[in-house]
């Protein structure tokens, strides 16, 4: 059972900034002996402060940007899918796929439920799992924890630009700038929730990164994640004509399939099932789609011309599919031959094309497109217990700057509150 001892309906205070922290602090700490200092207002810090809060803790919260959860309040289209029900630690890439069970022990998808609710925030769940609150507003996410964080005495400071971390007396020296002034704290805990390098005009930098090479530690190489496909060359005009099209497709390579939506764009392919392969696929590796999974295009066809057979086959793909996408195969296959004059090699190229359409993508759209970061701090160097580093006593690492990635829909959250969540027992 987790501790929540502050129970009360939610509500917005009059004149109050939900999401900043100005009318909570008037940007003044009011004290500088915190149990931890947490760089970083995003998920992973803000539920670290309220779960370390519960356990009588006292924290510090340092925010770069001017208010607190920039990526919560613009996740799922500014709704905030904050969770996903089938969250395992099946859904995450990682050089050490066992990593995350102990936190996912530790912190499960019904506390998330469970927390949220308390709060006043009632989940509703939508494709694949993904839950988000009814209000579909993300901004009620992030007062939940700004509220909590009120009420249990932790405090926030935004604005607030940490420039470095050292060692000193059995502890740790942050220094930061806030409004011109540079500022020093000590403090014998330190947790780095800062986040990854996606979106760099919402704040992100890699400073995480760059303070765990500082102290000595691992970085997995790291790259965009959940990020959409470019083509170029002499394939891209082709995918330029179809964009804005979209189709529900199988999309697989060697690791992993998905079965959602793809969408073709002017510079590539974009759409769920995208953004999840492209997590897995790497520079120079082919993908293939089935752009009609769980059917079989040649018998459909079989069985259409034996009622139909001077249909075209452009006029029956039009039917499967828009009629501009069924168009633009006429440079793959005989779109104007009736279905009845159809040949075996006829029937085998658009079972090949339609079933295992294959693309070698050019690369991907980068970090400002990029849900997620994939790689970062390595797990070799983390307590998978405590989420602590092995060579630096009182130094933690949480959230989207570890080694852990998860699937498109909510399950990044999960690693988020989770991780959070256990470092907040151990500071």
């Amino acid at each position: 059972m987790k501790i929540n001892p502050v129970i009360r309906k939610i509500s917005i205070l009059p004149n109050s900034d939900i999401c900043g922290t100005s009318t909570m602090l008037a940007n003044l700490i009011k004290q500088t002996d915190f149990d931890a200092i947490i760089i970083g207002g995003g998920a992973c810090g803000l539920m670290c402060a309220v779960q370390a809060g519960f356990l009588g803790k006292r924290t510090l919260i340092l925010e770069k940007n001017d208010k607190v959860g920039a990526k919560i309040l613009i996740s799922g289209g500014g709704r905030c899918n904050y969770t996903n029900l089938y969250a395992s630690p099946k859904q995450f890439i990682s050089q050490n796929e066992h990593f995350a069970k102990s936190a996912f022990a530790q912190w499960t998808v019904d506390d998330t439920i469970s927390f949220f609710e308390t709060y006043g925030i009632i989940g509703k769940e939508k494709t694949l799992g993904q839950l988000f609150p009814q209000s579909n507003k993300a901004a009620d996410v992030v007062k939940v924890f700004t509220e909590l964080c009120h009420d249990l005495d932790q405090e926030i400071l935004t604005e607030a630009d940490v420039k470095s971390i050292d060692q000193v007396d059995g502890g740790f020296e942050v220094t930061y700038e806030n409004k011109g002034k540079t500022i020093n704290l000590y403090s014998s805990k330190v947790v780095i929730a800062a986040g990854g390098l996606p979106i760099q005009k919402m704040g992100a930098t890699d400073f995480g990164l760059r303070i765990a090479r500082k102290f000595g530690l691992t970085i997995a190489d790291t790259a965009p994640a959940l990020v959409p496909l470019t083509i170029t060359g002499k394939e891209q005009q082709w995918y330029e004509q179809l964009s804005g099209n979209s189709i529900f497709c199988r999309v697989w390579n060697d690791k992993v399939s998905f079965e959602e939506n793809i969408l073709f764009t002017h510079w590539g392919l974009s759409g769920p099932a995208i953004l999840q392969i492209s997590s897995y696929w790497r520079p120079g590796e082919f993908i293939y789609i089935d752009l009609l999974p769980n059917q079989n295009i040649a018998q459909l066809i079989q069985c259409e011309r034996e009622t139909n057979g001077k249909k075209t086959l452009l006029n029956y793909l039009s039917g499967l599919y828009t009629r501009k996408f069924a168009e633009a195969l006429n440079g793959y296959l005989p779109i104007e031959k009736n279905l009845a004059s159809l040949s075996k090699t006829d029937l085998g190229a658009i079972d090949d094309l339609i079933h295992q359409f294959k693309v070698k993508p050019a690369g991907d759209k980068g970090y400002d497109k990029a849900e997620v970061m994939r790689g970062g701090v390595s797990t070799n160097e983390l307590s998978s217990k405590s989420m602590e580093t092995k060579k630096v006593p009182g130094l933690f690492f949480g959230g989207e700057c570890v080694d852990v990635t998860g699937w498109l829909g909510g399950y990044n959250f999960q690693w988020a509150w989770a991780s959070g969540f256990v470092i907040a027992q151990n500071i």
